[in-house]
Protein backbone atom coordinates (compact mmCIF):
# COMPACT_ATOMS: atom_id res chain seq x y z
CA UNK A 1 0.00 0.00 0.00
CA UNK A 2 3.31 2.47 0.76
CA UNK A 3 4.49 1.52 -2.66
CA UNK A 4 1.04 2.53 -4.31
CA UNK A 5 1.10 5.57 -2.39
CA UNK A 6 5.09 6.97 -3.40
CA UNK A 7 4.21 6.09 -6.83
CA UNK A 8 1.41 8.21 -6.79
CA UNK A 9 3.70 10.81 -5.31
CA UNK A 10 6.38 10.62 -7.71
CA UNK A 11 4.12 11.01 -10.37
CA UNK A 12 2.25 13.96 -9.04
CA UNK A 13 5.67 15.60 -8.41
CA UNK A 14 7.07 14.73 -12.04
CA UNK A 15 4.08 15.86 -14.30
CA UNK A 16 4.92 19.88 -13.77
CA UNK A 17 8.25 19.37 -14.96
CA UNK A 18 7.61 17.50 -18.40
CA UNK A 19 7.22 20.81 -20.27
CA UNK A 20 10.54 21.89 -18.85
CA UNK A 21 11.96 18.69 -20.42
CA UNK A 22 10.46 18.93 -23.43
CA UNK A 23 11.52 22.69 -23.92
CA UNK A 24 15.12 21.60 -22.66
CA UNK A 25 15.09 19.12 -25.30
CA UNK A 26 13.97 21.33 -28.13
CA UNK A 27 16.64 23.89 -27.45
CA UNK A 28 19.59 21.13 -27.69
CA UNK A 29 17.68 20.20 -31.09
CA UNK A 30 17.80 23.68 -31.97
CA UNK A 31 21.65 23.90 -31.37
CA UNK A 32 22.63 21.29 -32.87
CA UNK A 33 20.88 22.49 -36.39
CA UNK A 34 22.55 25.33 -35.71
CA UNK A 35 26.03 24.25 -35.68
CA UNK A 36 25.56 22.28 -38.62
CA UNK A 37 24.13 24.78 -40.55
CA UNK A 38 26.99 27.17 -39.25
CA UNK A 39 29.73 25.18 -39.12
CA UNK A 40 31.31 25.50 -42.46
CA UNK A 41 31.18 29.58 -42.09
CA UNK A 42 33.15 29.37 -38.75
CA UNK A 43 36.57 30.16 -38.00
CA UNK A 44 38.70 27.33 -38.44
CA UNK A 45 41.14 26.67 -35.43
CA UNK A 46 45.15 27.11 -36.94
CA UNK A 47 45.75 23.11 -36.05
CA UNK A 48 43.06 22.56 -38.87
CA UNK A 49 44.49 24.72 -41.22
CA UNK A 50 47.18 22.57 -42.55
CA UNK A 51 45.61 21.35 -45.73
CA UNK A 52 44.61 25.14 -46.33
CA UNK A 53 46.19 27.06 -48.31
CA UNK A 54 45.67 30.76 -47.03
CA UNK A 55 44.16 32.28 -44.48
CA UNK A 56 41.48 33.94 -46.57
CA UNK A 57 40.19 30.96 -48.22
CA UNK A 58 39.88 28.66 -45.41
CA UNK A 59 36.32 27.32 -46.37
CA UNK A 60 37.56 25.56 -49.10
CA UNK A 61 38.51 22.38 -49.15
CA UNK A 62 42.21 20.86 -48.68
CA UNK A 63 44.37 19.90 -51.86
CA UNK A 64 42.20 18.67 -54.45
CA UNK A 65 42.51 15.58 -56.31
CA UNK A 66 41.02 17.08 -59.76
CA UNK A 67 43.02 19.68 -60.13
CA UNK A 68 46.63 19.79 -61.17
CA UNK A 69 49.98 21.66 -61.82
CA UNK A 70 52.21 21.05 -64.33
CA UNK A 71 55.73 22.51 -64.05
CA UNK A 72 58.62 22.23 -66.97
CA UNK A 73 61.80 19.64 -66.15
CA UNK A 74 63.81 20.08 -62.96
CA UNK A 75 66.97 20.24 -64.09
CA UNK A 76 71.22 21.13 -62.56
CA UNK A 77 72.41 19.38 -59.63
CA UNK A 78 70.84 17.27 -57.36
CA UNK A 79 70.01 19.48 -54.59
CA UNK A 80 69.34 22.20 -57.01
CA UNK A 81 66.17 20.05 -57.97
CA UNK A 82 65.15 19.01 -54.95
CA UNK A 83 64.49 22.55 -53.91
CA UNK A 84 63.17 22.78 -57.39
CA UNK A 85 60.77 20.06 -56.60
CA UNK A 86 59.74 21.41 -53.59
CA UNK A 87 59.09 24.90 -54.68
CA UNK A 88 56.76 23.35 -57.42
CA UNK A 89 55.05 21.18 -54.01
CA UNK A 90 54.74 24.30 -52.35
CA UNK A 91 53.03 26.73 -55.25
CA UNK A 92 51.02 23.74 -55.96
CA UNK A 93 49.73 23.92 -52.51
CA UNK A 94 48.88 27.52 -52.75
CA UNK A 95 46.68 26.79 -55.41
CA UNK A 96 45.32 23.83 -53.77
CA UNK A 97 46.10 21.90 -56.34
CA UNK A 98 48.01 18.19 -56.84
CA UNK A 99 51.10 18.29 -58.44
CA UNK A 100 52.12 16.62 -61.38
CA UNK A 101 54.90 13.93 -61.26
CA UNK A 102 57.51 16.00 -62.83
CA UNK A 103 60.63 14.95 -64.74
CA UNK A 104 64.19 15.52 -63.38
CA UNK A 105 67.34 15.13 -64.86
CA UNK A 106 70.07 12.16 -64.39
CA UNK A 107 72.82 13.76 -66.43
CA UNK A 108 74.57 17.25 -64.94
CA UNK A 109 74.24 19.65 -67.69
CA UNK A 110 74.21 23.92 -67.01
CA UNK A 111 74.09 25.23 -70.71
CA UNK A 112 73.38 22.46 -72.69
CA UNK A 113 69.79 21.62 -72.45
CA UNK A 114 69.26 18.78 -75.02
CA UNK A 115 71.57 16.85 -73.77
CA UNK A 116 69.97 16.44 -70.44
CA UNK A 117 68.14 13.00 -69.35
CA UNK A 118 65.00 13.11 -68.32
CA UNK A 119 64.25 10.77 -65.47
CA UNK A 120 60.97 10.81 -63.57
CA UNK A 121 60.46 11.41 -59.92
CA UNK A 122 59.46 7.78 -59.44
CA UNK A 123 62.73 5.93 -60.61
CA UNK A 124 64.77 8.06 -57.90
CA UNK A 125 62.50 8.59 -54.87
CA UNK A 126 59.69 6.44 -53.63
CA UNK A 127 56.20 7.80 -55.44
CA UNK A 128 53.34 6.09 -52.39
CA UNK A 129 56.10 6.83 -49.51
CA UNK A 130 56.17 10.86 -50.25
CA UNK A 131 52.16 10.99 -50.53
CA UNK A 132 52.09 9.06 -47.42
CA UNK A 133 54.16 11.16 -45.48
CA UNK A 134 53.07 14.47 -47.13
CA UNK A 135 49.21 13.56 -46.99
CA UNK A 136 47.50 16.59 -46.30
CA UNK A 137 50.33 19.18 -46.95
CA UNK A 138 51.39 18.45 -50.39
CA UNK A 139 49.88 15.81 -53.17
CA UNK A 140 51.85 14.31 -55.96
CA UNK A 141 49.63 13.33 -59.20
CA UNK A 142 50.78 10.67 -61.72
CA UNK A 143 49.30 12.10 -65.60
CA UNK A 144 46.59 9.18 -65.79
CA UNK A 145 45.07 10.83 -63.24
CA UNK A 146 44.07 14.01 -65.64
CA UNK A 147 40.58 13.27 -67.38
CA UNK A 148 41.89 16.10 -70.58
CA UNK A 149 38.14 17.62 -70.05
CA UNK A 150 39.48 21.14 -70.64
CA UNK A 151 42.72 22.47 -72.10
CA UNK A 152 45.42 23.37 -69.84
CA UNK A 153 45.81 26.80 -68.54
CA UNK A 154 49.57 27.94 -69.59
CA UNK A 155 50.56 30.22 -66.55
CA UNK A 156 54.00 32.27 -67.90
CA UNK A 157 56.16 33.01 -65.53
CA UNK A 158 57.89 36.81 -65.16
CA UNK A 159 61.21 36.78 -66.08
CA UNK A 160 64.09 39.47 -65.41
CA UNK A 161 64.93 42.33 -62.63
CA UNK A 162 61.37 44.30 -62.66
CA UNK A 163 59.91 40.44 -61.91
CA UNK A 164 59.83 40.72 -58.23
CA UNK A 165 58.81 38.61 -55.59
CA UNK A 166 55.82 40.64 -54.93
CA UNK A 167 55.10 40.57 -58.82
CA UNK A 168 54.79 36.80 -58.63
CA UNK A 169 52.83 36.50 -55.85
CA UNK A 170 50.34 38.81 -57.09
CA UNK A 171 50.44 36.78 -60.32
CA UNK A 172 49.63 33.81 -58.37
CA UNK A 173 46.99 35.11 -55.97
CA UNK A 174 44.99 35.98 -58.87
CA UNK A 175 45.66 32.07 -60.71
CA UNK A 176 44.15 30.67 -57.96
CA UNK A 177 40.49 32.21 -59.29
CA UNK A 178 38.47 32.51 -62.16
CA UNK A 179 39.54 30.86 -65.46
CA UNK A 180 42.80 29.89 -64.31
CA UNK A 181 41.35 28.10 -61.35
CA UNK A 182 38.08 26.65 -63.75
CA UNK A 183 41.05 24.65 -65.79
CA UNK A 184 41.79 21.24 -64.68
CA UNK A 185 45.54 21.72 -64.98
CA UNK A 186 47.86 24.89 -64.82
CA UNK A 187 50.83 24.28 -67.06
CA UNK A 188 53.73 26.66 -65.57
CA UNK A 189 55.68 27.79 -68.08
CA UNK A 190 58.79 29.87 -68.50
CA UNK A 191 61.89 29.61 -66.16
CA UNK A 192 62.06 25.62 -64.06
CA UNK A 193 61.13 25.88 -60.44
CA UNK A 194 64.79 26.83 -58.86
CA UNK A 195 64.87 30.21 -60.90
CA UNK A 196 61.08 30.91 -59.28
CA UNK A 197 61.03 33.87 -56.51
CA UNK A 198 60.79 31.72 -53.24
CA UNK A 199 57.70 32.41 -50.75
CA UNK A 200 57.52 30.01 -48.47
CA UNK A 201 59.62 29.19 -45.19
CA UNK A 202 62.54 26.71 -44.25
CA UNK A 203 59.97 24.79 -42.31
CA UNK A 204 57.91 24.00 -45.00
CA UNK A 205 60.88 22.67 -47.45
CA UNK A 206 62.09 20.94 -44.49
CA UNK A 207 58.49 19.19 -44.37
CA UNK A 208 58.96 17.96 -47.83
CA UNK A 209 62.00 16.77 -48.05
CA UNK A 210 61.60 14.84 -45.06
CA UNK A 211 58.74 12.88 -47.12
CA UNK A 212 61.59 11.99 -50.18
CA UNK A 213 62.74 8.66 -49.65
CA UNK A 214 64.68 6.23 -52.26
CA UNK A 215 63.26 3.72 -54.29
CA UNK A 216 64.60 0.29 -52.65
CA UNK A 217 67.00 -0.53 -55.67
CA UNK A 218 68.59 2.72 -54.42
CA UNK A 219 68.47 2.58 -51.02
CA UNK A 220 70.34 -0.58 -51.01
CA UNK A 221 73.17 1.04 -53.01
CA UNK A 222 73.31 3.41 -49.60
CA UNK A 223 73.23 0.49 -47.20
CA UNK A 224 75.88 -1.16 -49.28
CA UNK A 225 78.46 1.83 -48.72
CA UNK A 226 77.67 2.74 -45.46
CA UNK A 227 78.08 -1.16 -44.38
CA UNK A 228 81.63 -0.68 -46.09
CA UNK A 229 82.63 2.47 -44.51
CA UNK A 230 81.73 1.01 -40.76
CA UNK A 231 83.81 -2.60 -41.45
CA UNK A 232 86.48 0.21 -42.46
CA UNK A 233 85.82 1.67 -39.13
CA UNK A 234 86.32 -1.80 -37.37
CA UNK A 235 88.82 -2.91 -39.16
CA UNK A 236 90.59 0.20 -38.20
CA UNK A 237 89.58 -0.21 -34.39
CA UNK A 238 90.91 -3.84 -34.61
CA UNK A 239 94.10 -2.87 -35.70
CA UNK A 240 94.66 -0.32 -32.74
CA UNK A 241 93.93 -3.40 -30.56
CA UNK A 242 90.54 -1.85 -29.85
CA UNK A 243 87.50 -4.53 -29.59
CA UNK A 244 84.12 -3.51 -30.54
CA UNK A 245 81.43 -6.81 -29.41
CA UNK A 246 78.39 -6.90 -31.10
CA UNK A 247 76.09 -7.36 -27.57
CA UNK A 248 76.86 -5.36 -24.49
CA UNK A 249 77.11 -6.67 -20.97
CA UNK A 250 73.73 -6.23 -20.31
CA UNK A 251 73.00 -8.59 -23.60
CA UNK A 252 71.86 -5.49 -25.84
CA UNK A 253 73.09 -4.43 -29.50
CA UNK A 254 76.23 -2.31 -29.50
CA UNK A 255 74.86 0.34 -31.82
CA UNK A 256 76.81 0.37 -35.38
CA UNK A 257 80.56 1.67 -35.94
CA UNK A 258 80.80 5.31 -36.06
CA UNK A 259 81.74 7.25 -38.88
CA UNK A 260 82.36 10.91 -40.14
CA UNK A 261 81.48 12.38 -43.49
CA UNK A 262 83.60 15.46 -44.93
CA UNK A 263 82.06 16.95 -47.92
CA UNK A 264 85.15 17.73 -49.27
CA UNK A 265 84.98 21.28 -51.67
CA UNK A 266 88.39 21.49 -53.08
CA UNK A 267 87.81 21.38 -56.81
CA UNK A 268 89.59 23.64 -58.93
CA UNK A 269 86.95 24.83 -60.64
CA UNK A 270 85.40 25.52 -56.98
CA UNK A 271 88.28 27.04 -55.89
CA UNK A 272 88.22 29.89 -58.38
CA UNK A 273 84.59 30.23 -57.83
CA UNK A 274 85.09 30.91 -54.44
CA UNK A 275 87.74 32.64 -54.34
CA UNK A 276 86.35 35.42 -56.41
CA UNK A 277 83.13 35.17 -54.02
CA UNK A 278 85.06 36.34 -51.11
CA UNK A 279 87.01 38.98 -52.84
CA UNK A 280 83.41 40.35 -53.80
CA UNK A 281 82.10 39.54 -50.11
CA UNK A 282 84.65 40.69 -48.40
CA UNK A 283 84.67 37.52 -46.41
CA UNK A 284 87.34 35.29 -45.57
CA UNK A 285 84.88 32.14 -44.50
CA UNK A 286 83.68 30.56 -47.77
CA UNK A 287 86.97 28.70 -49.16
CA UNK A 288 88.96 25.84 -47.60
CA UNK A 289 91.77 24.27 -48.63
CA UNK A 290 92.40 20.26 -48.02
CA UNK A 291 95.01 21.44 -45.31
CA UNK A 292 92.53 23.43 -43.66
CA UNK A 293 89.75 20.83 -43.77
CA UNK A 294 91.74 17.89 -41.79
CA UNK A 295 93.08 20.91 -39.38
CA UNK A 296 89.52 21.68 -38.33
CA UNK A 297 87.97 17.68 -38.74
CA UNK A 298 90.62 16.83 -36.41
CA UNK A 299 89.46 19.39 -33.65
CA UNK A 300 86.22 17.48 -33.54
CA UNK A 301 86.22 15.21 -30.39
CA UNK A 302 82.69 14.07 -30.70
CA UNK A 303 83.83 10.23 -30.98
CA UNK A 304 86.16 7.85 -30.35
CA UNK A 305 89.58 7.60 -32.17
CA UNK A 306 90.37 5.50 -34.11
CA UNK A 307 87.35 6.94 -36.67
CA UNK A 308 86.81 6.20 -40.73
CA UNK A 309 86.00 10.32 -42.05
CA UNK A 310 84.70 9.38 -45.29
CA UNK A 311 85.02 11.46 -47.26
CA UNK A 312 82.51 12.81 -50.33
CA UNK A 313 84.31 14.43 -52.74
CA UNK A 314 83.68 15.15 -57.14
CA UNK A 315 84.87 12.26 -59.56
CA UNK A 316 87.33 14.36 -60.72
CA UNK A 317 89.51 14.23 -57.11
CA UNK A 318 89.65 10.27 -57.33
CA UNK A 319 92.35 9.94 -59.06
CA UNK A 320 94.19 11.96 -56.78
CA UNK A 321 95.60 9.56 -53.93
CA UNK A 322 96.67 12.51 -51.65
CA UNK A 323 93.22 13.65 -50.12
CA UNK A 324 93.46 10.21 -48.36
CA UNK A 325 96.65 11.16 -46.98
CA UNK A 326 98.09 13.87 -44.32
CA UNK A 327 95.39 13.18 -41.95
CA UNK A 328 95.94 12.91 -37.56
CA UNK A 329 96.61 9.69 -35.96
CA UNK A 330 93.18 8.13 -35.43
CA UNK A 331 91.25 9.77 -38.10
CA UNK A 332 91.38 6.79 -40.71
CA UNK A 333 90.69 8.41 -44.43
CA UNK A 334 88.39 6.88 -47.32
CA UNK A 335 86.64 8.27 -50.77
CA UNK A 336 85.05 5.89 -52.86
CA UNK A 337 87.88 4.39 -54.61
CA UNK A 338 89.89 3.68 -51.29
CA UNK A 339 86.70 1.83 -50.07
CA UNK A 340 86.52 -0.27 -52.99
CA UNK A 341 82.66 1.13 -53.79
CA UNK A 342 83.46 2.85 -57.11
CA UNK A 343 81.22 0.17 -59.11
CA UNK A 344 78.24 1.22 -57.29
CA UNK A 345 78.81 4.61 -58.52
CA UNK A 346 80.09 3.99 -61.71
CA UNK A 347 76.79 2.32 -62.99
CA UNK A 348 74.38 5.08 -62.02
CA UNK A 349 73.91 8.13 -63.45
CA UNK A 350 74.90 11.14 -61.95
CA UNK A 351 71.80 12.11 -60.34
CA UNK A 352 71.54 8.94 -58.34
CA UNK A 353 75.46 9.26 -57.44
CA UNK A 354 74.62 11.90 -55.40
CA UNK A 355 71.59 10.83 -54.20
CA UNK A 356 73.97 7.66 -52.43
CA UNK A 357 76.56 10.62 -51.40
CA UNK A 358 74.29 12.72 -50.05
CA UNK A 359 72.27 9.84 -48.04
CA UNK A 360 75.49 8.84 -46.78
CA UNK A 361 76.59 12.29 -45.32
CA UNK A 362 72.94 12.79 -44.08
CA UNK A 363 73.16 9.53 -42.24
CA UNK A 364 76.42 9.71 -40.43
CA UNK A 365 77.15 10.15 -36.90
CA UNK A 366 78.84 13.63 -37.62
CA UNK A 367 79.02 15.56 -40.65
CA UNK A 368 81.19 18.53 -41.42
CA UNK A 369 80.67 20.61 -44.37
CA UNK A 370 80.91 23.95 -45.96
CA UNK A 371 77.59 26.76 -45.66
CA UNK A 372 78.34 27.85 -49.00
CA UNK A 373 77.46 24.74 -50.85
CA UNK A 374 73.88 23.78 -51.23
CA UNK A 375 74.64 19.60 -50.50
CA UNK A 376 76.45 20.34 -47.61
CA UNK A 377 73.21 23.09 -46.36
CA UNK A 378 70.84 20.41 -47.32
CA UNK A 379 72.38 17.90 -45.60
CA UNK A 380 72.08 19.72 -42.35
CA UNK A 381 68.76 20.50 -43.28
CA UNK A 382 67.85 16.89 -43.34
CA UNK A 383 69.77 16.31 -39.95
CA UNK A 384 68.18 19.48 -38.33
CA UNK A 385 64.84 18.24 -39.15
CA UNK A 386 65.55 14.86 -37.38
CA UNK A 387 66.86 16.08 -34.32
CA UNK A 388 63.70 18.55 -34.33
CA UNK A 389 61.77 15.24 -34.80
CA UNK A 390 63.44 13.57 -31.75
CA UNK A 391 62.33 16.74 -29.42
CA UNK A 392 66.26 18.50 -29.96
CA UNK A 393 66.13 21.96 -30.46
CA UNK A 394 70.01 22.46 -30.26
CA UNK A 395 73.11 20.60 -31.03
CA UNK A 396 75.26 22.91 -28.72
CA UNK A 397 75.37 20.19 -25.89
CA UNK A 398 77.68 16.73 -25.94
CA UNK A 399 76.53 13.83 -26.76
CA UNK A 400 73.15 14.97 -28.32
CA UNK A 401 73.67 12.91 -31.62
CA UNK A 402 74.10 13.75 -34.93
CA UNK A 403 76.17 16.88 -34.90
CA UNK A 404 77.19 18.74 -37.59
CA UNK A 405 80.09 21.20 -38.37
CA UNK A 406 81.01 23.70 -40.97
CA UNK A 407 84.91 23.94 -41.49
CA UNK A 408 85.10 27.27 -43.69
CA UNK A 409 83.70 28.76 -40.32
CA UNK A 410 85.83 29.70 -37.50
CA UNK A 411 83.50 28.30 -33.74
CA UNK A 412 84.04 29.55 -30.49
CA UNK A 413 86.54 26.96 -29.27
CA UNK A 414 88.57 27.75 -33.02
CA UNK A 415 87.40 24.70 -34.04
CA UNK A 416 85.08 24.57 -36.82
CA UNK A 417 81.51 26.48 -36.17
CA UNK A 418 78.90 23.50 -34.54
CA UNK A 419 76.22 23.82 -37.21
CA UNK A 420 72.35 23.22 -37.29
CA UNK A 421 69.51 24.90 -39.62
CA UNK A 422 67.71 27.95 -38.73
CA UNK A 423 64.42 26.43 -39.07
CA UNK A 424 62.97 30.25 -38.42
CA UNK A 425 64.22 31.28 -41.50
CA UNK A 426 61.56 33.12 -43.99
CA UNK A 427 62.91 31.76 -47.11
CA UNK A 428 65.36 29.38 -48.58
CA UNK A 429 67.96 32.04 -49.89
CA UNK A 430 70.69 31.61 -47.35
CA UNK A 431 70.55 27.48 -47.77
CA UNK A 432 70.42 27.89 -51.73
CA UNK A 433 73.53 30.67 -52.15
CA UNK A 434 75.42 29.96 -48.47
CA UNK A 435 75.98 32.21 -45.35
CA UNK A 436 78.55 32.16 -42.94
CA UNK A 437 76.16 33.31 -40.54
CA UNK A 438 75.27 30.02 -38.40
CA UNK A 439 75.05 27.92 -35.08
CA UNK A 440 74.13 25.48 -33.00
CA UNK A 441 70.97 27.39 -31.65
Amino acid sequence: MNILLELKHLKQVSLPTRPVVCKGLLIVIALIVLRAIVSPFIAINPSEKKGFYDSTTDLLPGIRRGKFIEVPQIIWGLNNQKIAFARACLTARFLNRSLLMPSLSASLFYKEVDLLRPITFDKVFDFAKFNARCQGFVRLARYSEVSNQTKPFKLQKGSGRRWTVEKDLDQLLQYRRGEADDSEVIEIIGKHPFLWPDHWPVKDYARIFDCLALVPDIETEVVKVISKIREAGLKARHEAGIPHNKHMKDGTMNPPMPYIAVHMRIEKDWMIHCKKWEQRSNSKEICSSKEEIIHKVSQITDLRRPVVVYLAVADSLLEDDSITSGWRVGMVAFEKKRLGVTDIYNRQPYLIKSAIDFEVCARADVFVGNSFSTFSNLVVLSRTQRLYNMGEASSCGENVGLSSYAYNVIGDDGGPQRWMTDMSETSLQNLSYGTNNISCH
